[in-house]
């Protein structure tokens, strides 16, 4: 008998509560993390995440428990939960056990990895610092992204995070030579699909694998789909010395399943209701993504923060592993500014004269001062008018208007809800357009001729265009 089957001996289920199963093995105890599989058609799996006592192991089914009994056999399968990796997941939709979910053949000449793994050693880690262009002005100029490094794009429901990082995949995987993989987890069905559908239109299909746990599938499946998502990450960067981008669509939904699943084990609840090893377990995900002299694996993660509260628990964990946050306003959105990201609250460590350079950094650094102080001005603009300014303050206000404008963008996965046919703009000349506005060039300018245009000398042929009718 080999080692595998001398391990799978069955043992017996004899507690079902929801999701929480209690089985009971005689000799050989599985170990934590080992899957078991129970039900009819052994269709049920089950990862062990505690052991009770000599015989008894708890855990919590990654299936939905419908059917599940007292007294059925349940089989240790004698390893992890496994994801596939190779080639193959290429194009593919899987959801969190590999099996494909696009309606298309089962996955083929596919290796299988445990999704349990170690995070680089610092020794094996890249010191090297890059920045990666997005092509979307207000991020490469205020909060540029690092490759190799981790993203956050932070904001409450409905300003367009999960917009915005369809954006960044458009853009992205058309320049980046690498891999994208794409992870859903507790998201809406309607936004994968429209997501396949449009990396299908735009061709880029074939250097992209999507993984999704979506919010109908119990907590179980949802806390470790991220973990499949990476471990497909890590065979490209350390097997085939590929770069890869790793979208994370929502970090919050893993928070929130490992609360639920903790809440399952009957562990005591922290702060606002979150579990204990919160910081332990995103930690455990997130020092995953890094670069390492062989590859890169570049992250961007949608944040949901509740009720737009930034001091959250989730938020603030989150914040601590980030290298650049993007912090999306819902006052933005509502003043038709999109992307609605808040020029004022987004911060990137990669914002330094060493890394982006002297005229870059303080270039940015005069816009950040600009919109501030324009921002301070607003109350008394609202109390006593524009003109009660003095002429200095006027100019301020006259340019951060300008700025705010120039820096909105049109999108390509917008362009069928806008009408305006989406712009990738190169950091030069987002740089160049911020540095003409604050030279005042385009002080004569009606604001509207900046809205939604890409590079700044679109701006005369829209004021030409709005002027012609009247002459």
């Amino acid at each position: 008998m080999s080692t595998a089957s001398r391990l799978a001996k069955a043992g017996v289920v004899v507690a079902v509560r929801g999701s929480v199963v209690d089985v009971r093995f005689e000799d050989h105890l599985p170990p934590i993390y080992s899957v078991l599989r129970a039900g009819p058609d052994r269709q049920i799996v089950i990862e062990v995440l505690a052991q009770q006592d000599a015989h008894h192991v708890r855990g919590i089914a990654l299936t939905p428990t419908q059917g599940l009994a007292r007294g059925s056999p349940a089989e240790n399968t004698g390893g992890p939960l496994k994801a596939p990796v190779g080639k193959s997941v290429l194009s593919r939709m899987v959801d969190v056990f590999g099996n494909a979910i696009d309606r298309k053949a089962a996955l083929s000449e596919v290796e299988w990895r445990s999704v349990h793994r170690a995070p680089p050693s610092l020794m094996h880690r890249s010191t090297k610092s890059e920045i990666f262009e997005t092509g979307i002005k207000v991020i490469d100029v205020l909060a540029p992204l690092e490759r190799g490094g981790k993203a956050g794009l932070f904001g409450g429901a409905g300003v367009g995070k999960t917009v915005l990082l369809t954006e960044m995949i458009h853009n992205m995987i058309g320049h980046n030579a690498g891999i994208s993989i794409f992870c859903g987890i507790g998201e809406r069905c309607r936004e994968g699909e429209e997501l396949y559908d449009a990396m299908k239109d735009a061709g880029v299909l074939q250097n992209m694998a999507m993984v999704f746990g979506q919010m109908n599938e119990p907590p179980g499946a949802r806390f470790r789909v991220g973990h499949v998502a990476l471990t497909m990450a890590e065979y490209y960067r350390d097997d085939e010395h590929r770069d890869v981008l790793l979208l994370v669509d929502n970090i919050f939904r893993f928070i929130q399943a490992g609360m639920e699943v903790s809440g399952l084990m009957g562990q005591m609840p922290s702060r606002l209701g979150y579990q204990p090893t919160m910081g332990t377990e995103l930690s455990g995900f997130e020092e995953r993504i890094a670069n390492t002299d062989t590859g890169a694996i570049t992250s961007i993660q949608a944040v949901y923060v509740p009720a737009d509260d930034f001091t959250d628990p989730a938020a603030v964990h989150t914040f601590s592993h980030l290298s650049a946050s993007i912090v999306l306003s819902r006052k933005r959105a509502s003043e038709g500014l999109f992307p609605a990201v808040d020029p004022l609250q987004s911060r990137s460590k990669m914002a330094t004269p060493g890394v982006v350079g002297e005229r870059h950094y303080s270039l940015a650094q005069e816009v950040r001062r600009t919109l501030a102080q324009y921002d301070e001005l607003k109350d008394i603009i609202a109390m006593l008018g524009l003109e009660q300014l003095s002429p200095a303050d006027r100019n301020i206000v006259a340019r951060a208007r300008r700025l705010e404008r120039f820096l909105t963008q049109p999108f390509f996965t917008t362009e069928q809800f806008t009408g305006h046919k989406g712009k990738l703009v190169s950091l030069e000349d987002a740089l160049s357009g911020c540095e003409r506005i604050l030279r005042d060039e385009f002080k004569d300018f009606p604001e509207s001729a900046l809205y939604m245009i890409g590079a700044i000398d679109e701006a005369r042929t829209n004021s030409q265009s709005e002027l012609e009718p009247a002459g």
